[in-house]
């Protein structure tokens, strides 16, 4: 396996552009990332997130990089759902009691405006948190401060 992965690396490395060589160091720079974290994810390694957890709210940074765009160069629309998701999901995952998890069941998404610039910014925060559901909402901007898109989410409570 590690020979294959060599030989495809090193054709990427000899063939690929700058945007094709500044998405593979994002990517080897992301599955690199260690963490005392036991649940992070390869997405969350790959998206390079940084996240701040309090009892209400959720907020992941994401760096920029040419590997999350899409063909106007500017952030994918499904790289801005998943931060979406993910601070939802994150947040609705951190207030429930050992044993259980959140999965999506509903995600609505408003876009607004283009991704663009350095980083973008995911701020949740909890609707509503039922027995069964819970209902959030999330919005992402950023780096000028300007909101790219706004979602809620609903999220149903499994036991693990």
């Amino acid at each position: 396996m590690k020979d294959k992965l060599i030989t495809l690396l090193e054709s990427c490395m000899e063939n690929g552009t700058d945007a094709d060589l500044s998405a593979i160091e994002h990517f080897l720079k992301g599955i690199q990332k260690t963490s005392n974290e036991e649940r992070l994810s390869l997405i969350d390694k790959f998206f390079h997130t940084n996240c701040k957890l309090d009892e209400r709210t959720c907020e992941i940074t994401i760096p920029l990089n040419p590997a999350l765009n899409n063909s106007f160069e500017i952030v994918h629309g499904g790289v801005t759902a998943t931060l979406l998701d993910t601070a939802m999901g994150t947040l609705a995952n951190y207030l429930l009691p050992e044993g259980f998890g959140a999965v999506t069941n509903q995600l609505n998404i408003h876009y607004i405006a283009p991704g663009i610039g350095p980083r973008l910014r995911c701020h949740a925060e909890l609707i509503h948190q039922g027995k069964k559901t819970f209902v959030l909402s999330g919005e992402v901007y950023r780096e000028d401060g300007k909101k790219i898109a706004y979602a809620t989410g609903t999220f149903f409570v499994i036991k693990k």
